[in-house]
């Protein structure tokens, strides 16, 4: 372990003890104040990650935005500061768990007290707004449950706080995948409603017992974030109330202005379904109290409303064969087998009559195409394009225009990202028309060749210069897309991190075994070859500092 991982025993007033977790913005410990004896939770960020660019200004930033703040289910602010070029912030200490080990240990939470979650956190969401603070990483981990049943929002580390500079650049991406809002996985600035949205993620696994979406890799979350269909909450627990759905999906919503205006909106929608659910109830009972109610209509909610044509059939048939049994003047015709064969044959006919006048709506051939699109893109993406999208456009422009532009946008970008970026493309057409498609291919020939920095660097100035033009918007797009594919794309790097690793090993073992020279040209070939490589700066470092220490070692 090396020197920077290693705590101090003591920072500030604060003696350090258990590690309470991890994350890319320092380690949380449980201390003490050594002169009032109460309990603290440190957060450090380690002098390693203090020389690293950006850090201590979103450190800073983190410790800014719990400044601004005073709200019992916003984790509180103690003090903070430097030492040793170590920066600390120290935060009250919440005695539980958060919602994530929850619910790995209960999977789902009753919908009451998702109710009541979900109205803390608005009062958070709420303060933070107020002060001008969009959280933007609202997840169950960043979320602790106080002994009490109470919410702790914690980790301001990627906050943005509002007319400040932004910290990232553009086209780039700050959030976790499973609950990051479509806006934040297009690079865009978030705002207030992507908070909402990432609520709305929270309180669907709270409910459901998993994300609205997941998938195989961060960048196949985020394209469902961007332009997947969820399943609705009660397609997957069927007694959360249809009001409580209803929120979580217009949270969801793609397009933030259809989400709730703001964090105290959306509270007071929560506290209504509570009031809805025992309204309901009162009916229910009232109505079941009620003689000559031979058929049951009520939804699962205990809502009256109208079933099927083949459960009200089944229901009908029902309800007369008792009226037989007991003597009723149509008995006679309901006992005869063959008047309920015919009517049997009716329910079938009726049945399939209606399925078959349902099919191919326009509805659901936007749905069919919208679940085309959730698979892997390839033939099956043209297929929703030309069988189910352009076909609704043709037929009314005006509706379906504006609600199948994403997509097929998207479809656009799978075909010019297909047409740029396989080596036969290059092959067959070595002079792009466009200045953006010859950049995005020299981009690709990089990373093909393993210079992952100079490729990303390429797309990286291009998303920059293009960000602001709205006609090129598609080259946008897709060299963003791209680049974010590559940044996830962790596991092309595994090889080279291996070699690093070996060789900087294998340079130290013979630097003690006296072959100093060896040693010396396996640290120079290491710059030599990765010195201006962002990616592996630490292995850089590390040679630097041994061919250093080598040095001074020399009489």
């Amino acid at each position: 372990m090396s020197k920077d991982s290693l705590p101090p025993k003591q920072i500030g007033p604060y003696v350090i003890g258990r590690e309470l977790g991890a994350g890319g913005m320092g380690t949380v410990y449980y201390a003490t104040d050594d002169e009032s004896g109460e309990e603290t939770a440190v957060k450090i960020l380690p002098a390693s990650l203090a020389r690293e660019d950006g850090f201590v200004e979103r450190f800073n930033r983190e410790i800014a935005s719990l400044q601004k703040l005073n709200n019992q289910y916003v984790v509180k602010l103690i003090g903070s500061g430097v030492e040793n070029d170590i920066y600390y912030y120290a935060m009250e200490y919440v005695a539980g768990e958060t919602l994530t080990s929850r619910l790995l240990r209960e999977k789902r939470i009753p919908w009451e007290e998702v109710i009541d979650f979900s109205l803390q956190i608005c009062s958070a969401l709420k303060s933070a707004h107020d002060a001008g603070i969009i959280h933007r990483d609202l997840k169950p981990s960043n979320l602790m449950l106080t002994e009490d049943g109470n919410i702790k929002l914690t980790d301001f580390g990627v906050a943005q706080i509002f007319a400040a500079d932004k910290l990232t650049m553009t086209g780039g991406i700050i959030g976790t995948a499973e609950y990051m809002s479509p806006e934040q996985a297009e690079g865009r600035r978030a705002t207030k409603k992507s908070d909402l949205y990432s609520l709305g993620a929270v309180m669907y696994v709270m409910l459901t017992g998993r994300p609205p979406f997941t998938g195989k890799s961060t960048l196949d979350i985020i394209q469902k974030h961007r332009f997947g269909q969820f399943d609705k909450p009660r397609m997957i627990v069927q007694s959360i109330p249809r009001w409580l759905e209803e929120i979580v999906c217009q949270l969801l919503n793609k397009n933030p202005d259809e989400r709730y205006p703001d964090a105290y909106v959306l509270s007071l929608r929560l506290q209504e379904v509570v009031k809805k659910v025992e309204l309901s109830s009162q009916d229910e009972t009232v109505a079941v109290s009620q003689p000559g109610h031979a058929l049951d209509l009520t939804d699962s909610d205990g809502i009256v409303g109208g079933p099927g044509a083949g459960t009200l059939m089944q229901k009908f048939l029902k309800a007369e064969i008792e009226s037989a049994q007991q003597g009723t003047p149509i008995a006679n015709a309901f006992n005869n087998i063959w008047v309920l064969l015919l009517l049997l044959a009716m329910v079938i006919g009726g049945g399939f009559w209606w399925f078959d006048s349902q099919r191919l709506s326009p509805e659901e051939k936007f749905d069919a195409g919208v679940k085309l699109l959730e698979q892997t893109a390839g033939s099956d993406w043209l297929k929703a394009r030309d069988d189910y999208f352009q076909p609704l456009v043709q037929a009314d422009p005006e509706k379906w225009k504006p609600l199948v532009a994403d997509y097929l946008n998207q479809i656009e970008q799978y075909e010019l990202k297909a047409g740029l970026t396989k080596t036969n493309r290059l092959k067959r057409n070595p002079v792009p028309q466009k200045e953006e498609e010859r950049l995005i291919q020299l981009a690709q020939q990089y990373r093909n060749l393993g210079d992952f920095a100079r490729a990303e660097g390429i797309l990286s100035a291009l998303c920059t210069i293009l960000a602001e033009d709205p006609t090129r918007e598609k080259y946008y797009q897709l060299a963003n897309e791209l680049l974010v594919e590559w940044q996830s794309e962790d596991s092309i790097r595994e090889d080279r991190t291996e070699l690093l690793t070996s060789s900087l090993k294998q340079a130290d073992q013979l630097f003690r075994a006296g072959r100093v020279q060896d040693a010396r040209n396996i640290y120079r070939s290491i710059l030599d070859l990765y010195a201006s490589d962002p990616s592996a700066i630490q292995f850089v470092k590390q040679a630097e500092e041994a061919l250093e220490e080598e040095a001074n070692s020399q009489p």
